[in-house]
């Protein structure tokens, strides 16, 4: 690691780790993300002007990381500070700027992301969810599914379609809906997986916002990039940091997974020897660490790309990244768990937990087909499946 990363980024592992081994596997999550907001952790990749820290992508998924690996990690770091306050702090307006940033980068604001539809998938050409001009001002209408952390954010990052007056083609825009909003409601998803964050279906019935609730103002404002003609340009800014950190989210849990089993394998005798002295235990535990570093390497690349400012290269790093750690993730926990045997799967271990929530890497926010459909026409030019 000394070769690829400054003595800043490794005093920033080590505090952020300290952090996470005194909150630990039963973190309260609202304490946790408390501490960490207010010791700067959580807005590190926001511009100084507003509180943040001045870094980027690269100092946000490093935070990330490694409170995973300590067993705390904090999902909403994915939305919040990475694809919402990202996307506000190179295409909002500066009151939007005003309003929003200083409280994403100290916590005491949280941001919910919505973009998934009940029959658009990963299709985003297909969002229903729309907006229409009302006078002065938005009305939308539209449904969201699996939108994490609703309950606990001060708002929602909606993105919808208007109509182009042009074309008359419908083109995406982004706004920010308060949770309050009059026909803003939401239900929770009864879902398998028990994670402190809870997943919400959305509905929108003819929510009216002001004009100023558009990302970027209805003109443009940040280098061409703000208003009604760069949605689409916003979204794309938002989706790479969400991959980049979800890397970091499956890295993190994998360390935790292979850190306790590790410890186990030193540890336990069951002849005359611990485990961990047999290939058969020794060698499966090697390559799951293998298999996470190569996909730390991936996503350090794909986060340096995105701060350089290349888009279009961070898209294709960030996408092998996420496609990599989700892949090393699932890898690290299920060997974790079978090094355990029948502990592994003991509440005492915390690692049953981590069973089904490293299937979540795969899945979200893209699928590792969908990735693979990317890497196979953009990379390497094949033609297009879909």
């Amino acid at each position: 690691m000394n070769a690829i990363e400054s003595q800043d980024h490794k005093d920033l592992r080590d505090a952020v780790a300290a952090l996470g081994r005194r909150h630990g596997p039963g973190f309260d999550r609202a304490a946790l993300w408390a501490e960490a907001g207010k010791l700067g952790y959580l807005g590190v990749n926001l511009p100084e002007e507003y509180g943040g820290g001045g870094g980027g992508i690269s100092e946000l998924s490093i935070v990330l990381e490694e409170s995973g690996a300590a067993g705390c990690p904090l999902l909403m770091m994915i939305v919040s500070p990475a694809i919402c306050a990202t996307v506000i702090a190179r295409f909002g307006t500066d009151e939007q700027k005003r309003t929003w940033l200083p409280g994403l980068a100290d916590g005491s604001l949280t941001m919910a992301f919505g973009i998934t539809e009940p029959d658009a998938g990963s299709n985003s050409h297909r969002i229903t969810t729309t907006a229409r001009r009302d006078g002065d001002g938005w009305v939308l209408t539209g449904r969201k599914v699996f939108v994490s952390g609703v309950d606990i954010a001060d708002a929602t990052l909606i993105v919808g379609r208007t109509e182009d007056a042009r074309t008359g083609s419908l083109k995406p825009c982004l706004f920010i809906v308060p949770r309050d909003a009059e026909g803003f409601g939401r239900s929770q998803i009864d879902m398998e997986l028990q994670a402190q964050e809870k997943q919400f279906e959305l509905v929108l019935d003819d929510v009216r916002l002001p004009a100023d609730a558009l990302v970027g103002g209805g003109t443009s404002h940040a280098e061409n990039c703000g208003g009604e003609d760069a949605g689409l340009l916003q979204l794309f800014a938002g989706l790479n940091p969400e991959r980049i950190m979800t890397a970091a989210f499956a890295i993190g849990m994998g360390r935790y997974a292979l850190g306790r089993a590790v410890e186990y394998a030193k540890s336990r005798q069951v002849w005359k020897a611990p485990i961990g002295a047999h290939q058969a235990i020794a060698h499966p535990l090697a390559e799951a660490h293998i298999e996470l570093e190569l996909a730390r390497l991936m996503m350090q690349k794909a986060a340096a790309l995105y701060d350089a400012g290349d888009d279009v290269g961070a898209g294709e790093a960030a996408n092998m990244a996420k496609y990599a750690a989700g892949e090393a993730c699932v890898k690290a926990v299920d060997q974790a768990v079978h090094t355990l045997g029948g502990n592994g799967l003991t509440r005492e271990y915390g690692l049953g937990r981590l069973v089904t929530a490293a299937r979540v890497a795969r899945i979200a926010p893209v699928s590792r087909e969908m990735i693979l459909n990317y890497v196979s026409h953009q990379s390497l030019g094949l033609p297009k499946s879909y």
